[in-house]
């Protein structure tokens, strides 16, 4: 507990993360009072290791990010709420600041910055940073999560932002930034497709393309970075066209469906 006995719940959504999982679990000694792992349907060591460090361990069969989230906080019993994720890790900088700004008790949430660790480089342009995240709040203060993908919480009270960030260890190869785009972009795309987003037709490829180049490489100076920066920008717009790609699959299937009615 911190010096004025203010409980700290961390809470991590888990799956598939057993290279990953125990320097975060280890990087929340001497801040978390308890730690709540919410897990979906990890089929590796993750909930192994997990164990070591906690018995508070939940399987949700859910992919929606902010029903995990907010599952987490409803078993949480602390008065603050540290959100988490395997990929990431918090220093002693950050965990001094952390214990200072929930005794001082002067906002009800705080963003903080993430050092993005790109092929084991940080990423200083592009957009990556200060990168702000809004994951430590009080639990009265969280009204909930929102967003099945980009999820974002919705809080009671002023938000200040810290100054110590945040340890992002994010794409470690190039493999893993093409999976995780398969991954993840079916359920953008499908997040698109139910929005009713406008057809796809060929000049809102280009559109999309010019607009990840412009933000990142251009206005965001993601070329500053070097080969890296290069590299991510080039990711940025292919994990986008990827996404779009897939929705002009699905407009076309719908299509396709009315066509043979």
């Amino acid at each position: 507990m911190t010096e004025n006995n203010t409980f700290i719940s961390a809470i991590i959504l888990t799956r598939d993360n057993q290279d990953l999982i125990k320097d975060c679990l280890i990087s929340l000694e001497d801040i978390a009072d308890e730690i709540i792992i919410v897990d979906d349907g990890s089929e590796d060591k993750t909930l192994e290791i997990a164990k070591v460090f906690t018995a508070k361990i939940y399987e949700i069969d859910n992919k929606d990010f902010s029903f995990r989230r907010n599952y987490g906080a409803e078993k949480a019993k602390g008065d603050w709420l540290l959100y988490i994720d395997a990929d990431e890790r918090i220093d002693e900088k950050l965990k001094k600041e952390i214990k200072e700004v929930v005794s001082s008790n002067k906002f009800s949430a705080y963003a903080i910055p993430r050092r993005n660790i790109l092929l084991g480089k940080e990423l200083k342009h592009g957009g990556w940073w200060p990168d702000y995240v809004l994951r430590l709040m009080k639990k009265e203060s969280l009204i909930k999560w929102e967003g099945e993908l980009h999820e974002q919480p919705r809080v009671k009270g002023e938000v200040g932002k810290l100054v110590n960030p945040l340890i992002h260890i994010s794409h470690r190869s190039i493999s893993e930034m093409v999976e995780k785009t398969n991954k993840w972009s079916e359920i953008e795309a499908k997040l698109l497709f139910k929005s009713n987003h406008p057809k796809m037709v060929w000049w809102r490829f280009f559109s999309v393309a010019f607009r990840e180049v412009w933000f990142r490489g251009i206005k965001k100076l993601g070329f500053l970075d070097g080969p890296i920066g290069i590299i991510e920008i080039i990711y940025q717009m292919y994990s986008r066209m990827i996404t779009y790609a897939k929705l002009w699959e699905m407009q076309v299937i719908q299509e396709d469906k009315k066509t043979n009615i």
